[in-house]
Parts: C-alpha cells; sequence; structure tokens
C-alpha cells in the first residue's frame, strides 16, 4: 500500500501528465524518459482487520501483566512503525519509484527525489541512474553527479537527455570544451533541430553570453 506521501505524488504527477498534453512542444526534453504516473490501484491492497472476540473482564492480576504486556507491544510497534518509515516507498516496483522520483525532481523537490531514486530495487538502471545525477546536480553536488551521468552514458551512449544534463553539468565547473563535446554527441544522434541540442546549446550561449 502506498504511503500518504508517495499517494501525494502521485496525485500531482497525474495532473502534470494531464497537463503536458496541452502543454506547446518543447516543453519536455524529446529524449527524456518521460515516464508515466504509477497507478496507485495497482498497488497491494490492505488485508482486512481480524474479527474482534469478547473476553470476560479481567482481574486485578491479569490486569497488571496486561498493562505490562501492552507497554511491550507499543514498544514493539514503535520500533516497527521506525523501521517502516525508513523504507518509505519500498511498496513501489521499479518502473513506479523511477516516475515518482522524476516528477518529484522535475517539480524541483530534488531531496524528495534522491531519497525516493535512491530506493529503487535497480541502482544500476540508467534511467535512475540520469535522475540521481540530475538531482545531484541541482543540489549542488556536481561532482557526485558525474559519476551517475558517466555510468548512464556507458549503457546508453544514445541517451541525449543524459548527455544534455552532463554537458549542464560541465558548464556548472566551467567545462564549456567538455560541454561542446556532449553537444557534438548529441548533433550525432538526434541532429540539431532536437530539443536536446537546443536546450544545451542555449544553456552555452547563456553561459557564454554571461561570462566577464
Amino acid at each position: 500500500m502506498l504511503n500518504g506521501t508517495a499517494r501525494k505524488w502521485l496525485v500531482a504527477a497525474g495532473a502534470i501528465v494531464a497537463a503536458a498534453g496541452f502543454a506547446p512542444q518543447g516543453t519536455w526534453a524529446a529524449g527524456d524518459w518521460t515516464p508515466p504516473f504509477p497507478d496507485p490501484a495497482q498497488q497491494k491492497q490492505p488485508r482486512p482487520p481480524r474479527a474482534t472476540t469478547t473476553t470476560p473482564p479481567p482481574t486485578a492480576t491479569t490486569t497488571t501483566k496486561t498493562t505490562k504486556s501492552t507497554t511491550k507491544s507499543t514498544t514493539k510497534s514503535k520500533a516497527k512503525d521506525s523501521q517502516k518509515d525508513s523504507q518509505k516507498g519500498s511498496s513501489l516496483d521499479q518502473d513506479q519509484t523511477y516516475s515518482l522520483g522524476y516528477w518529484q525532481a522535475k517539480n524541483g523537490h530534488y531531496q524528495d527525489a534522491l531519497a525516493t531514486l535512491q530506493m529503487a530495487p535497480d541502482q544500476n538502471d540508467p534511467r535512475v541512474q540520469t535522475m540521481v545525477g540530475f538531482t545531484l546536480r541541482k543540489l549542488g553536488r556536481v561532482d557526485e553527479a558525474f559519476g551517475y551521468y558517466f555510468k548512464a552514458v556507458a549503457t546508453r551512449p544514445n541517451a541525449t537527455t543524459t548527455r544534455q544534463y552532463l554537458g549542464e553539468a560541465y558548464l556548472q565547473i566551467g567545462d564549456v570544451a567538455r560541454a561542446r563535446e556532449q553537444l557534438a554527441e548529441i548533433a550525432q544522434r538526434c541532429g540539431t533541430t532536437c530539443e536536446d541540442y537546443t536546450s544545451l546549446a542555449d544553456e552555452i550561449a547563456k553561459y557564454e553570453g554571461g561570462r566577464i
């Protein structure tokens, strides 16, 4: 069953997907793996509660034992709740986790996106690696982002969106030459009119125009 936070994100993602259908061409990167938002109806349904039975009133002795037992049960319950909190999103499969993390990142909630993406079952998924790199870069952790981009490009060299993000990362550290290398790689794969190319080209132009 989805936790409250994940369910709210899925509802928000649904609204974004609907809006995207009416967005002007070019709003979303052409090479991006834009995922459908997960269907909450496909999640596991909670088990029905067990039937309760009527028991006779407890005696003073049994009341004392019951109090102690309740205290122990409460402590164990809190421990289990804490463990569940550390495993948020574990009920989502690979695609659903990626989808949730993707939309969180695209909406600027980078810490949430990073936490979600790092719980994906397959951390070698280039989609996940690309978006982890994206969120790390947006959080200012560019050096860490490079490692994820390199892994994603090694697995899927034709992933132009990954290359666009990688080029933007190079701009963040002031390496225009390498950013242009990625621009050339994108041009070889989708031409100079695809969105990944034009987006990176625009960022390079802004960077060079803003330099003193």
